[in-house]
């Protein structure tokens, strides 16, 4: 993972939960300046000690919640993200990193590692089952694509799922100028009833349909599976003018 991370020399990186610091060392032997480590156990920050006493100014360990940590508060400076994510905080935590109040974000890219099906729908395209509103959000404003898979086996004790490195880069410009709020609420809607033509899945917006997909330039007949990340740009567009002169 670290590897895949790309040069870190120079970079400050983040770590979310750490543990005993595998990765940790793994960064900081290849050339990270620092490494952020975000832990909330108490009992791994004790053993991240001995990590940062070999290794002096280069390792810091917070102790807190990754979740509710604001990435800001860190100040500006080349910075990576890179961390095997505990599976069930990996969405919001992804959510939240993609959702900062000023683009571009603090980070210059993003090496995670998450169950491989969560991986598989940041990276979806249209038409396939796994392309949803997590491929949507991601891929507004970023290119993500799949580095490698991790077979259970490379973990003690294995898990039962295979795990997949993804590695996320943020957009100079988001693909369209909208707010998230409004692409949020139209591939909630959409994606909601994936089956149903746009004409039914969208009818709970508030707005008129006909219009709002007329404005969008989205056939009524479409399902969410269809369209594309910048035909949901347009319907969230076309929402937000439609809310805004109704």
């Amino acid at each position: 993972i670290a590897r895949a991370a790309g040069p870190v020399a120079g970079y400050r990186v983040i770590e979310v939960g750490p543990g005993p610091g595998g990765l940790t060392r793994a960064l900081l032997a290849v050339g990270a300046e620092k490494v952020i480590a975000i832990e909330k156990d108490t009992r791994c920050i004790a053993a991240l000690r001995p990590l940062a006493e070999a290794y002096p100014g280069r390792l810091e360990v917070i102790a807190g919640d990754a979740l509710t940590f604001d990435l800001a508060t860190l100040g500006a400076g080349p910075t990576k993200i890179v961390a095997n994510l505990p599976y069930n905080i990996a969405t919001p935590l992804l959510i939240g990193w993609l959702s900062p109040a000023q683009w571009p974000p603090v980070w210059d890219n993003l090496t995670l590692m998450f169950q491989k099906e969560v991986a598989q729908r940041i990276v979806a395209q249209p038409g396939s089952k796994a392309y949803g509103r997590l491929s949507v959000i991601t891929q507004w404003r970023c290119d993500a694509e799949i580095l490698f898979d991790v077979p259970a086996k490379a973990f003690t004790p294995p898990p039962k799922v295979t795990s997949a490195i993804v590695q996320i880069t943020p957009r100079a410009a988001p693909m369209a100028a909208i707010a998230q709020a409004d692409l949020e609420r139209v591939t909630m809607a959409a994606f909601g009833q994936r089956r149903k033509m746009l004409r039914r899945s969208l009818s709970g917006l508030g707005v008129s349909v006909p219009d709002l997909l007329a404005l969008a330039g989205l056939e009524p007949t479409a399902r969410a599976e269809e369209i594309d990340v910048a035909g949901f740009c347009a319907l969230a567009k076309a929402y937000a003018g439609l809310r805004e002169t109704g």
